[in-house]
């Protein structure tokens, strides 16, 4: 009988012990989900440089390609957005749309055309390592803006800080010292020169414009920020800032290849997949995603991920295109990691800390009992009685 009696309240208690795992499964998800997604749009994103590589190899011009690009992204989100926001979309206003127009130029015109354009004078992990510096850009603007607040006496700033210097060091590795090559499976013996074979000149000038387009790309994360509470409809905001970026670029296409009119022509090849590639994930589908996380998680997380590209770049070259790996690469890809890691962690403790519900008043000494935070309606009248 006592037996039987165990038995039943296992039974009762089965269901109850499924719930808290099923709990402790959904708050783990919701916790990760931001980070998780920022990942995969490190992947789409490496994907696009290795296609675009490809298409201006077969000479496909970097000015049509973010033409088509943008043109595509917006061809993409436009029915999404119309649809699944129209209920929640805002009205559009002068001031949002102007802050639109900005938002395009320094993502599209600064960011996309001026690192393709350094990537021509340098190399495309060049490229990736000067790009990846974007975190410590976003992360001083950020706190001139006074969008992120510099506690240095905190651990979680102290980490973020850090977090950001060690990753930069780790690009700059990566980007300096190559060390020996390493034997992996799928890569060549030798090493794919850079097409222009770029003088100190042309490397200086090529430096110079990944920097232009480093600054836009930090510029476009901060003003998200401040568009976004204004114009709070992600989808839209992704889809206004393609289709302007679309017209802003064209007009610069234009302008640059008016004596090559061939160079609006696309093949069946790369040439054609590369942008619609890059318009659909790269363009429609991180921009919808990153707003999404700026909007509760703030910008710098955002960029901090990208140092993750530049691994998963250097991956995919050596086994797609037969690129040697060097050893200088994987150090510099550990490094990344770490700085990473430290930058992902002050944020997480610095987002649990603002969820955290306030300690109870017998840990508090009396005299900072007056300094806690008010989050309710403070009661007067229970302090008179006291």
């Amino acid at each position: 009988m006592i037996v039987a009696d165990k038995e039943k309240q296992v039974y009762k208690e089965f269901p109850s012990l499924l719930t808290q795992r099923e709990n402790k499964m959904r708050t783990w998800f919701t916790n990760a989900k931001p980070y998780l997604l920022l990942l995969a749009v490190q992947f789409g994103s490496a994907g696009m440089f290795i296609f675009a590589m490809d298409a201006m190899r077969k000479g496909m011009s970097h000015y049509v390609f973010t033409v088509y690009r943008n043109l595509i992204a917006f061809l993409t989100l436009s029915p999404f957005a119309f649809l699944l926001e129209r209920k929640v979309r805002p009205k559009m206003t002068v001031g949002v749309f102007s802050e639109i127009m900005a938002l395009a130029f320094f993502e599209i015109i600064l960011d996309q055309c001026f690192a393709l354009l350094g990537m021509k004078f340098t190399s495309a992990s060049f490229l990736s390592a000067v790009m990846n510096s974007a975190p410590s850009v976003t992360f001083v603007m950020a706190v001139i803006l006074k969008l992120e607040h510099m506690k240095m006496k905190e651990a979680t700033c102290k980490a973020k800080v850090i977090g950001t210097i060690v990753s930069f060091g780790g690009t700059l590795l990566m980007a300096l010292y190559k060390g020996p090559a390493l034997s992996v499976m799928g890569s060549s013996t030798t090493q794919p020169q850079n097409v222009n074979s770029p003088t100190g000149n042309h490397w200086i000038i090529g430096t110079a414009f990944l920097l232009i387009g480093c600054a836009g790309f930090s510029a476009f994360y901060i003003l998200q920020v401040i568009t976004l509470r204004k114009y709070p409809a992600e989808m839209s905001l992704a889809t206004w800032v393609c289709f302007v970026g679309a017209l802003q670029s064209s007009i610069v296409a234009f302008f640059a290849e008016h004596h090559h009119p061939h160079a609006w022509s696309i093949g069946w090849d790369t040439r054609f997949f590369a942008p619609a590639y890059a318009g659909i994930v790269s363009s429609g589908v991180q921009y919808y995603i990153q707003g999404v996380v700026i909007k509760s998680m703030g910008p710098v997380i955002v960029t901090a991920f990208n140092p993750l590209r530049m691994i998963i770049i250097t991956t995919l070259a050596c086994i797609v295109l037969s690129e040697k790996l060097y050893l200088g690469s994987i150090i510099g890809a550990v490094v990344v990691v770490l700085g990473l890691y430290l930058v992902v962690w002050g944020k997480y403790k610095e987002c649990q800390q603002r969820i955290m519900p306030p300690s109870p008043a017998n840990d508090i000494p009396p005299e900072d009992q007056r300094q806690l935070p008010v989050t309710a309606p403070r009661n007067d009248s229970n302090d008179n009685n006291a």
